[in-house]
């Protein structure tokens, strides 16, 4: 894509590492939030130009990874039911449920449709008024405002025949979460982009000066990581803990205020459980009470489906930071792209899929000695 290549000119990236290792001067441990930049960081192999003892903990920046099981087996329930076409990305259909995914749904004669916009599914909806067209709409603040929107013109449409399966999440309080853990190794985070375009900047100092960490805005090519590594190693050094904008290009501090108005509208908060983290407080949306006739859950009577997380799946503390994929003993042999145990296997911004794919497959001390 053009004015893309800039962003990943090793003579550029080379200097950048050049003044990280000049900089640090004693271990870190720092977290990228979002599951894009995780991929970044693994296939360029930034981690592994890093300085001895500098640390990058993947986040739960996954959206499809965090989508809880319960809300996957809504899914399922949901689109199982005849007269029902249920529309989502790509991504959620190879997601395993408690026992099955949206393909096998598909295989068993549901009708279930891959869609590039929720609008295409309202589009379905408009052709199709004898049938209950659901979209299933997950993600962080980056993706709620068109699924919003598509509420919105649903409602002033007057197209009674369209739902939507919320599973809507937000980072700042997933920030929190993390920070409040026992086992949290964090220091500092580098934090999406994309988020911070639509949400801004304004939730994040305090959470940077209730924990004394460092919190810097970047985005998602090469340079931009390793800038916001810079950035976050020079303040830890210091010991500041500020919020940096390293992504200007994208972001302002105000964020969007049309995409926010609309998200205020159409959503409110609630608790939001994370797939393999647990229930974090207002860590999600809903529809609210003026839309709630579009929310699936009550139009299907889904609400109080509960699953239980598999055990032999780590997914959970992969999300959290707490270990590497390939720390997990089903990573790569039980659990692979075909036949995923969890969905940071099959999702394209899972950290297990970004292991698997970039032949992250043992530790380092493993690969040596099996090289020696």
């Amino acid at each position: 894509m053009k004015y893309l290549e800039e962003f990943s000119d090793p003579v550029l990236a080379g200097k950048l590492v050049e003044q990280i290792h000049a900089t640090v001067t004693k271990p870190w441990a720092m977290m990228e939030v979002c599951g894009g930049q995780t991929h970044t960081i693994v296939r360029h192999g930034i981690d592994q130009l890093l300085p001895d003892g500098v640390e990058m903990i993947h986040g739960p920046g996954c959206p499809v990874c965090v989508t809880p099981l319960e809300i996957i087996d809504k899914a399922l329930e949901i689109a199982a039911q005849p007269g029902v076409i249920f529309c989502s990305f790509g991504d959620m259909l190879r997601v395993p449920g408690s026992g099955r995914d949206l393909f096998r749904i598909k295989s068993e004669g549901g009708d279930v449709r891959v869609v590039y916009s929720p609008l295409d599914a309202l589009r379905v909806a408009q052709q199709n008024p004898d049938k209950e067209v659901v979209f299933f709409g997950i993600g962080f603040e980056t993706t709620a405002p068109p699924n919003a929107m598509t509420v919105y013109q649903a409602k002033k449409l007057g197209i009674p025949n369209f739902s939507l399966l919320v599973s809507h999440v937000r980072v700042p309080p997933a920030i929190e979460a993390i920070m409040q853990s026992p086992s949290c190794r964090v220091q500092g985070f580098l934090a999406a982009g994309h988020v911070c375009s639509v949400m801004g900047t304004s939730e994040y100092p305090e959470l940077a000066e209730r924990y004394g960490v460092p919190i810097v805005v970047t985005g998602f090519e090469p340079l931009d990581i390793l800038a916001g590594i810079l950035r976050t190693v020079s303040q830890l050094e210091k010991g500041e803990h500020v919020v940096e904008n390293a992504y200007q290009r994208a972001v302002r501090d105000e964020g969007n205020p049309a995409a926010k108005a609309m998200l205020a509208d159409v959503f409110e908060t609630t608790d939001r459980a994370w797939r393999g983290i647990g229930m974090i407080p207002r860590s999600g949306w809903r529809l609210s009470e003026r839309y709630r006739e579009y929310d699936a859950e009550y139009r299907f009577q889904v609400r109080d489906i509960v699953a239980e997380e598999s055990t032999v799946c780590r997914s959970g503390e992969v999300l959290q930071g707490l270990i590497k994929p390939h720390e997990c003993s089903a990573f790569g042999t039980v659990c692979t792209p075909r036949n995923p145990l969890g969905a940071t296997m099959v999702s394209s911004e899972g950290a297990c899929a970004a292991y698997y794919l970039y032949r992250r497959l043992e530790t380092p001390a493993e690969a040596v000695t099996t090289g020696g």
